[in-house]
């Protein structure tokens, strides 16, 4: 048992020692990058032993010091395994539809999201426009937007997924709306429905492009179709309490390769960077988290369906939050006091996901 305990005590020690090194060399990057430096400052003790930090820069210091207390950055919810239909609304004009699902108690905090499918039902072309059509103008594309409705009544759109479609095609085609779904859940309005836009348009532009677009139809929920051909969206969910982090570790438990993986509290001492020395004033060190331990793998008969990405699963971290730093930098002659902000620098939570998964981006609104 003790021998067991001192692995496991230096496999965690290992582990820890890899995480600083990594921040570290993180730190040093980003530091440099924003100053603008091709290498760290060399100042000695006596150029900042009487350097006196005006009241301006400790002002903004403090205020991003409470700032990055209450904000985090977050890598967002990627992947899921049981697999729920949601019949949708349609609503269309000539060649662009409206898709609106109820996500409500669909996506409950503890599944977490893998993949989302759209599946549209094409119609049969008109058999006399078929014939009429050639080989080389017989497709169109076929878009999917996600539809944002913003505070002031307005929408912004956003490509989500697009492909070709034959005008000899009938049956299931599908979308992969999985990003679609992680801006909807970004936005924090479980209530309201998810928006999708869907546009039927040609797939050259110009005076002799095909018009076959225009007769590239899906059914929709208007009862004269039937809801046997209606819009489906399809989401594929994880159990988080099987497949996730497990959230701190437990101090008490000596850390091995079998630990489920969650967040170890480490503290990083910037004195010990030598490179820091003197012109990193504040703060002296910073408290973190590693992420440590395994996840929990799928099986393959969970596999049911197309899997987007491989099925390893690994602890990483997916929320964070900035550090803020007083530094002291040479101006000509002058020694000077900045702030500098270093974002996704303090861990706050570990998850597992699958490599390859795409990581979500922070929404921004376009003009």
């Amino acid at each position: 048992m003790r021998i067991q305990a001192l692995i496991g005590a230096l496999w965690a020690l290992l582990l820890a020692s890899g995480r600083a090194m990594k921040i570290e060399r993180k730190m040093q990057e980003n530091l440099l990058k924003q100053l603008q430096l091709g290498e760290p400052p060399l100042l000695g003790k006596t150029d900042v032993e009487n350097l006196v930090v005006p009241v301006h820069v400790r002002t903004k210091y403090l205020s991003l010091m409470k700032h990055s207390s209450r904000e985090s950055f977050s890598r967002g919810k990627r992947h899921s395994q049981t697999i729920s239909e949601i019949v949708g609304k349609f609503f269309s004009d000539a060649s662009n539809q409206l898709l609106v699902f109820s996500m409500k108690e669909r996506l409950l905090p503890s599944r977490e999201l893998i993949q989302a499918i759209l599946r549209l039902f094409q119609m049969p072309s008109p058999k006399g426009m078929i014939r009429r059509q050639n080989t080389f103008n017989s497709h169109a594309s076929v878009t999917v937007y996600w539809v944002q409705n913003r505070e002031d009544g307005t929408n912004q759109t956003y490509i989500i997924d697009s492909r070709r479609v034959s005008i000899h095609e009938t049956g299931w085609i599908t979308f992969d709306v999985t990003q679609a779904v992680n801006y909807w859940q970004q936005q924090g309005k479980v209530d309201q429905p998810l928006v999708l836009e869907v546009s039927i348009h040609r797939e050259h532009i110009g005076p002799m492009s095909s018009n076959v677009h225009k007769f590239i139809h899906f059914y929709s929920q208007n009862p004269d179709d039937g809801e046997l051909h209606a819009p489906q969206l399809q989401l594929y969910t994880l159990d988080e309490e099987e497949y996730g982090a497990h959230g701190n570790c437990n101090p008490d438990t000596p850390l091995s390769e079998t630990t489920r993986c969650c967040r170890h509290e480490t503290y990083i001492n910037l004195q010990d960077f030598k490179w820091a020395n003197n012109w990193i004033l504040d703060p002296p060190g910073f408290k973190t988290y590693n992420c440590l331990g395994s996840c929990q793998q799928l099986k393959k008969e969970h596999l049911n369906f197309m899997w987007p990405f491989s099925a390893q699963r690994k602890c990483h971290p997916s929320k964070s939050t900035s550090l803020p730093l007083i530094v002291a930098v040479k101006e000509g002659d002058q020694i000077m006091t900045k702030v500098v902000n270093l974002f996704n620098m303090k861990v706050l939570e570990c998850s597992c996901s699958s490599e390859g998964t795409p990581i979500m981006k922070k929404l921004k609104s376009k003009t």
